[in-house]
């Protein structure tokens, strides 16, 4: 890391609040604002706070020239550029991004990007990465879905590019699909947003920040008054007022007109705190296919029920904001929905103008909706082969498993036998097998496993707490 550091600041990346000095050389791009630390709880390896960070702060500058894109990687290898230019035409950026990460993989140490790439993670856990016996954890439809059809995807573009690769004489362990799905892994759950290039940047140093979940549980109002009301020198306070009103703009970052990659700090960060990074609203599935990890609190979640195809087309509403929230309240337009769903066909265009309104239509209307939605989890949730309370218990096991001195003696102890069973059926233990340690394969997979059981998981609490929220409502009603 140390290595990196002093290459990335060699490379003008900073996280000084002012432009570098081209004529001062440091041996580390970090110190004045950030500093890489662990947090075991949060995300692992990320950035702190050196120092009181201000919102709207410039945290970290990435010069272009500090910026691994296909284009960059063409323009420094002549050869690369000519086989990737002849498939242009067929190829993806992504594709194309990912041939030139492996091209460079390839070169090993003589890679200018060499610290750099040696310093990614030799796995992931985005759900292309799972295997059947994972996948199948999921338990719910949809989820299986969508981690077969990565895969699917993955492999299918894999297929593609292999012809470029063939020509551009990778090493047999480069044309591995396994290879192609840890580089595809790494674009997809690294690249940032550049304009030029759909497939992204890889980011070295910025790349280390670990996500935060865009959230209204602070307002930037509330954080500039705060910030200002602590400034005690009348001068210090109205530079505070102008920079928060100049900051209007500010997200946590860019590619900008200085020709660098910018970010910022999304809120006050005190000495010490972690430093985050939000890139996107997305559900626990979608964090989990692009990222390969999950939120315990996600203010961003959505959670869908299969719903009658009547119900998903009786409106205007979009089918995908059709969803319950994580607290159990049915969004607006699946309310809505509902409500014009149970009226009579012959009533539903008299009611139409209150119903897009949100208004509830009347008691008896709203009952029907809310034993309806009730009903309906409660079908849901008997439908799927564990409980809730089931997958809490199992999710404390796998993660306490992963890190036992003794697995066979923690799983013959423990009320998961048969679960484990499946699992060394799977992966071909053999049953009488001695060793106490398992293998760096198998802790991989227990990691795989546990996130699945925690998104189930997660999926049922919220069911839960749905059928809560109905039978709430309804003794209200009820009681008018």
């Amino acid at each position: 890391m140390e290595a990196l550091l002093r290459w990335a600041a060699e490379l003008g990346v900073s996280d000084s609040p002012a432009p570098p000095d081209p004529s001062t050389t440091s041996s580390s791009c970090l110190g004045r604002s950030l500093v890489v630390a662990d947090f075991p709880d949060a995300g692992g390896r990320g950035f702190s706070a050196v120092r009181d960070l201000r919102r709207g702060e410039l945290v970290l500058r990435v010069p272009h020239a500090a910026l691994l894109t296909s284009d960059r990687i063409m323009a420094d290898d002549p050869n690369i550029a000519a086989c990737v230019g002849a498939h242009r035409p067929r190829l993806s950026n992504v594709q194309r991004l990912i041939v030139c990460l492996l091209a460079e993989v390839g070169k090993g140490k003589s890679s200018s990007w060499y610290l750099y790439l040696s310093q990614l993670p030799s796995y992931y856990t985005i759900l292309a990465t799972f295997n059947d016996f994972e996948i199948e954890a999921l338990q719910v439809d949809d989820a299986i879905w969508v981690a077969q059809k990565a895969l699917s995807a993955i492999r299918s573009e894999w297929e593609e590019a292999t012809t470029l690769m063939q020509e551009l004489d990778f090493k047999p362990k480069l044309l591995m699909f396994k290879t192609w799905l840890w580089a595809f892994a790494t674009v997809s759950s690294r690249t940032l947003h550049v304009a030029w290039d759909d497939a992204g940047c890889l980011c070295p140093i910025g790349d280390l920040f670990n996500y935060a979940a865009p959230d209204d549980d602070i307002s930037s109002e509330e954080q500039d008054t705060e910030e200002t009301m602590k400034c005690h020198d009348k001068k210090e306070m109205l530079e505070e007022v102008n920079f928060s009103c100049s900051s209007e703009r500010l997200t946590d970052g860019g590619y900008e007109d200085s020709k660098a990659y910018c970010l910022y700090a999304r809120k006050m960060y005190r000495k010490g705190e972690q430093v985050l990074l939000g890139y996107g609203t997305y559900t626990n599935l979608e964090l989990f296919e692009y990222y390969g990890f999950l939120l315990d609190k996600n203010p961003n979640e959505k959670l869908y029920i299969e719903l009658d195809l009547e119900l998903c087309t009786i409106g205007t509403w979009p089918k995908d904001s059709l969803y319950i929230q994580p607290n159990g309240h049915p969004s607006f337009a699946l309310s809505c929905a509902l409500r014009l769903w149970t009226t009579p066909a012959n009533r539903r265009k008299a009611f139409s103008h209150q119903i897009y309104s949100g208004s509830m239509l009347s008691v008896e209307n709203e009952l029907e909706v809310m034993k309806w939605l009730g009903n309906k989890c409660v079908e849901t949730l008997q439908q799927l082969p564990t409980t809730v309370e089931f997958d809490g218990s199992l999710i404390q096991f796998l993660h306490n498993l992963q890190n036992s001195a003794n697995w066979r003696v923690d799983v013959d102890q423990s009320r998961f036998q048969q679960e484990f069973a499946v699992f060394r059926r799977f992966h071909g233990m053999n049953l009488d097998c001695t060793h106490n340690q398992l293998t760096v394969r198998l802790l991989r997979s227990l990691e795989r496993w546990e996130l699945a059981v925690r998104w189930r998981c997660s999926y049922k609490r919220a069911l839960t707490k749905c059928i809560l929220y109905c039978k709430r409502v309804i003794h209200e009603l009820s009681l008018q």
